[in-house]
């Protein structure tokens, strides 16, 4: 079976390409607390046993960004910090792993994400936007009533124009849902409307089991579609 992928601009996390005709890459969270530096060693070693080639962490205190460089000495695999709410964790982070990934929706004011565009030019990684239908901007969801494809694609659109707009491409991205449909609904918009390079997930998917279906439904559906 013969599957036509959508053609997209490529940028690279670490030594790992990603879009632009690069081979699909699996990327998967740790989940001990950060600044467990033993403990999120342990689990990115065994990620990595497992087939998986980008360890994302999440970078939510400070203790958990001072733990960035032990953590990042004693592995391997291409490291990305995760944000919410706090730029200034973004920052720290910046100085040490190989991409960033924010949320427009939840990391406040327009000059704390030039900010953090700043601290990720300077070492020439990229940002991941992470568009979340959990946590939309407010004016989106005056507009739009709830979540919608329309409005988390939207959000998306909006965020990269703006990085554009300050220079700044080297960037994927991410619109995720906890609802299958709405998640795939919104890539697809998205796709059809921009060339950056898509990281595909279902956000709270839920329990192991039912983690792991929605996951390869929404997943799956986008990979035949040529989409990620």
């Amino acid at each position: 079976m013969f599957i036509k992928r959508r053609k997209t601009r490529q940028i690279r996390v670490g030594n790992v390409p990603i879009g632009g005709g690069a081979p699909i890459v699996v990327q998967s969270m740790t989940t001990p607390d950060t600044a467990d530096v033993k403990a999120t060693v342990e689990q990115i070693h065994q990620l990595e046993h497992a087939g998986c080639e980008i360890a994302r962490v999440t970078v939510n205190t400070p203790e958990a960004a001072k733990a960035l460089p032990a953590i990042k000495q004693q592995t391997t695999i291409p490291l990305i910090a995760d944000i919410h709410f706090d730029h200034r964790l973004a920052l720290k982070a910046a100085e040490v792993v190989d991409c960033v990934r924010i949320n427009p929706g939840n990391i406040g004011a327009w000059w704390k994400v030039e900010e953090v565009v700043k601290a990720v030019r300077e070492r020439s990684i990229p940002l991941r936007i992470g568009v979340n239908g959990g946590s939309l901007e407010r004016e989106l969801l005056a507009k739009y009533g709830y979540p919608t494809a329309e409005a988390l694609a939207e959000s998306a659109l909006n965020a990269v124009h703006a990085l554009e707009d300050i220079g700044f491409t080297n960037m994927k991205v991410s619109l995720k849902a906890s609802d299958v449909h709405l998640m795939v609904d919104a890539y697809r918009l998205f796709a059809l409307q921009s060339d950056y390079p898509l990281h595909l997930g279902v956000t709270e998917a839920g329990t192991l089991l039912t983690g792991s279906v929605k996951s390869a439904i929404g997943i799956g559906m986008l990979l035949a579609d040529g989409i990620g």
